[in-house]
């Protein structure tokens, strides 16, 4: 039986759905940045960012994105030139990233400090992943590797009656990449032969197996997370990476491969 020693999880896009949260974020930022005439988002503009949500890779680039989408730029435009279309986009504002990095924050904080539980409740998690999870944590030492809070993953699962060891959870505030914290996992755990890392981005997998001490990390790409057509074609054209379905997480490991 094909069974690892150790399982680790990304959170956000492979447990957590927190599309909605994003979005409500992205736009309260993007009206204290733009200031448009209107400060309710107009029909549809919700949809479509959730579609185009794959292509950025931090904070800054969310109200961004929204004026992108508003200024008229079609989906396949942005999906296509997004790294070049970001930036300029910002500068239209008179605004550096660093700036809109910290609007971003700043309106994410306030909205925790005043409404915890409204900012928790705009999250979901994907179909049968949390059991997925509460069995490997029941069989293996499971890990939860994040650039989320680790506060914040640990109130989302407790909601869910989901319990794990804080100790467990290696969120934003370990500052450390992902690879790093994955090596750093191994060597916790001398015993084990075989670590299975899961995440829905890409790059992030990406960046893992090009360390030549991580070359034993088996890595699955969520299909159903924060991911586009052309990451998954990718992953199933490469040889290190699986494609891994919410069909074959609910099953035996070996199913997994």
């Amino acid at each position: 039986m094909i069974t690892p020693d150790i399982l680790a999880f990304d959170f956000d896009g492979v447990i957590c759905d927190g599309l909605i949260e994003y979005f409500k974020t992205a736009w309260r930022t993007y009206c204290q940045l733009y200031q448009p005439d209107q400060t309710e988002p107009p029909n549809g503009l919700a949809s479509r960012f959730y579609k185009l949500r794959p292509v950025i890779e931090t904070g800054w680039e969310m109200p961004v994105m929204l004026q992108a989408i508003l200024a008229g730029h079609s989906d396949e435009e942005i999906i296509a030139d997004w790294p070049e279309m970001a930036k300029p986009l910002l500068a239209e504002a008179q605004l550096a990233p660093a700036a809109a990095a910290n609007a971003v924050d700043s309106i994410r904080d306030s909205w925790i400090q005043s409404d915890l539980d409204n900012w928790l409740a705009q999250h979901r998690f994907y179909p049968g992943v949390l059991k997925a999870l509460k069995s490997a944590i029941a069989a293996i030492p499971t890990y939860i590797v994040s650039t989320k809070e680790g506060r914040f993953i640990q109130k989302l699962l407790a909601q869910n009656n989901v319990e794990i060891d804080p100790a467990f959870i290696l969120g934003k505030e370990v500052k450390r990449p992902k690879a790093e914290t994955l090596a750093r996992l191994l060597q916790k755990h001398p015993e084990a032969s075989t670590l299975w890392f899961i995440e829905d981005r890409l790059k992030a997998l990406q960046s893992v197996k090009a360390q030549p001490e991580l070359e034993s990390v088996a890595l699955f790409l969520a299909d159903w997370g924060y991911n586009l057509e052309t990451d998954r074609h990718a992953a199933s054209e490469d040889e290190r990476i699986h494609l891994l379905s919410l069909e074959q997480i609910v099953q035996k490991f070996e199913r997994w491969v």
